[in-house]
């Protein structure tokens, strides 16, 4: 049975209980969003927790999450429906075969609701999930600026027409969230339809309380260490910073080899788990581990 939202309080505890460690001023645009029946749109370094947030909602709220990942080339077909041409094939020959056919009743016949393969945003809308499921559209940025228009008719009146059928309206919203991780700057006109937050890399002590809840058996002082090297790191000139997946992808990796401190060969032996481009590797090794490692006499446990 679905969870309805309340109170703010009530985001920040469920969201907390999911192992997502959130600020007050995001669990405050997840509640307006919900109540508000607006888009939330979510920007931020890749990394951060853009995605997660539409995961953990999803699973707070006890409703489906529907996702649709965008790339460059997305088109109708693959976001929102199209027809099954070999079911409808089928079906022309079967009508044939039974002498059964003619133009205008075969029309009808091949292009009814159950020849339609329902895509994400119209799966989002179509009204067969109760309550109404949570959207994900992910990594807008990386689409086309013509889908983006595109979506903004959709988010406008939550509705689709396909010509065979009619016009498709969802009875009640989905929760809409759309992330992006700010490759190419996103239309003013969808923005005015969001309500927008800003995810940004988080402070020691929050991404400390991130590791402790995601991966559990890390030891606290293996914690600190890693989130004040991953901190101090992402200040030098990477190519790609990294983000808190990373982070926590690194302190299971070291978890998995039972590392209880930091060293510098376990460190440039495991450097991969936490980035990702060769330039930046070659970069970190060497003396800039060396003066990050020299100034965790002041980490926090």
């Amino acid at each position: 049975m679905s969870q309805e939202i309340k109170s703010i309080d009530q985001v920040e505890e469920g969201l907390r209980q999911e192992h997502y460690i959130a600020d007050r001023s995001l669990a405050t645009s997840i509640f307006l969003s919900v109540k508000l029946k607006k888009p939330l749109f979510l920007e931020g370094e890749a990394g951060v927790g853009k995605t997660e947030v539409a995961k953990v909602l999803a699973s707070m709220l006890k409703r489906k999450l529907i996702r649709l990942q965008c790339y460059e080339g997305l088109d109708v077909n693959t976001a929102v429906y199209e027809w099954n041409y070999s079911r409808q094939m089928l079906q022309i020959r079967l009508l044939e075969a039974s002498g059964n056919i003619h133009q205008e009743s075969t029309v009808q016949d091949i292009f009814g609701p159950e020849f339609l393969l329902k895509r994400p945003l119209l799966q989002a809308i179509d009204g067969t999930e109760d309550p109404a499921p949570v959207l994900l559209v992910d990594e807008l940025d990386r689409a086309d600026e013509e889908f983006e228009a595109f979506l903004l008719e959709i988010l406008s009146d939550f509705q689709i027409s396909i010509p065979e059928i009619g016009t498709i309206k969802a009875e009640e919203p989905p929760i809409v969230l759309i992330t992006s991780n700010r490759t190419r700057e996103i239309h003013d006109a969808l923005k005015r339809r969001c309500l927008y937050y800003w995810i940004d890399y988080p402070s020691f002590e929050k991404e400390h309380q991130i590791i402790l809840a995601k991966v559990p058996e890390a030891p606290q002082h293996l914690a600190g260490e890693v989130v004040a090297f991953v901190q101090e790191l992402r200040r030098e000139d990477l190519y790609k910073r990294p983000g808190v997946a990373e982070t926590l992808d690194w302190v299971s990796a070291l978890v998995a080899l039972d590392q209880k401190t930091l060293t510098e060969e376990m460190i440039e032996d495991t450097l991969g788990a936490l980035l990702k481009y060769q330039d930046d590797l070659e970069h970190t090794k060497g003396p800039v581990t060396q003066r990050i490692l020299s100034q965790r006499a002041g980490v926090r446990p």
